[in-house]
């Protein structure tokens, strides 16, 4: 079973459309959006028309749910007063320009989406989310404390989880206080908006298939794919847009 994660677009469509193309010279068996697909870039009705055309299962970001309810709050943890200014900016502008059928497209995203597997008679839980199982917009980096995302799986009753928000991929085996099993953290990165210093876009291919068992932290593949686009052109794009400069030296930069 093939499957593939990507998340945190940001209404670039350019890199939107470049994984997609790449997505379907994969074949996958199952395609799955984690969310953030507007703000930052001028292009939510595209990102949000193609996801749908597609009929790709998605879930909401704190972004998606701020431009949802038309919110002047995207739920973003700014911490300095310029990145505040500069995210007001964004949202007011991505307020304006949505369409009202993209808004309400929006605002009926569900939060979670969970897959149930058993193989050899042993049952184990996939679960999809944007932040945490906890907050839509909780961020999990790659060095919270083994324990606490441990304890964050486990109370959601997830052996395996992927997610995105940070725009910083990893994927990190937990073993549980038995030892004998374990859990499988995935963050997915960003399609539109790396912040890894890698400015290509990225997504996951997960495989899961009868041998898979959280027994065995070896029976699972995760792929971090990378794919090249034209981020030239959104980069010209944001800054001929009302949106701050700084957002396009970002796509280029990828920080």
């Amino acid at each position: 079973m093939k499957i593939v994660l990507f998340s945190d677009i940001h209404a670039n469509l350019p890199a939107l459309q470049a994984v997609l193309a790449d997505i379907d010279s994969k074949n996958p068996d199952l395609m799955y959006c984690l969310g953030d697909l507007v703000g930052y870039a001028p292009y939510p009705n595209e990102v949000i028309q193609e996801i749908r055309k597609r009929k790709i299962p998605t879930i909401a970001g704190n972004y998606d749910e701020g431009i949802g309810l038309a919110s002047d709050n995207c739920g973003c943890a700014y911490k300095e007063a310029a990145e505040k200014s500069n995210g007001a900016i964004s949202i007011d502008y991505t307020n304006q320009i949505v369409k009202p059928e993209e808004r309400k497209f929006l605002k009926n995203l569900p939060r979670h989406l969970a897959i149930d597997f058993e193989f050899n008679q042993e049952k184990f839980k996939f679960l999809m989310v944007h932040g945490s199982p906890r907050k839509i917009n909780e961020y999990l980096f790659e060095d919270r404390d083994e324990k606490s995302l441990l304890r964050i799986m486990e109370q959601a009753n997830a052996d395996i989880m992927a997610f995105g928000h940070t725009h910083k991929p990893y994927h990190r085996i937990l073993a549980n206080e038995d030892g004998t099993s374990h859990r499988h953290a995935i963050n997915i990165g960003s399609v539109g908006k790396p912040k890894d210093g890698d400015n290509r876009a990225c997504y996951v291919i997960l495989e899961i298939n009868s041998d898979t068992s959280m027994t065995k932290p070896g029976s699972i593949n995760v792929e971090f794919v990378r794919v090249s686009y034209d981020f030239e052109s959104i980069a010209k794009a944001v800054e001929a847009s009302p949106l701050p400069d700084v957002y396009a030296d970002m796509l280029r930069k990828a920080y």
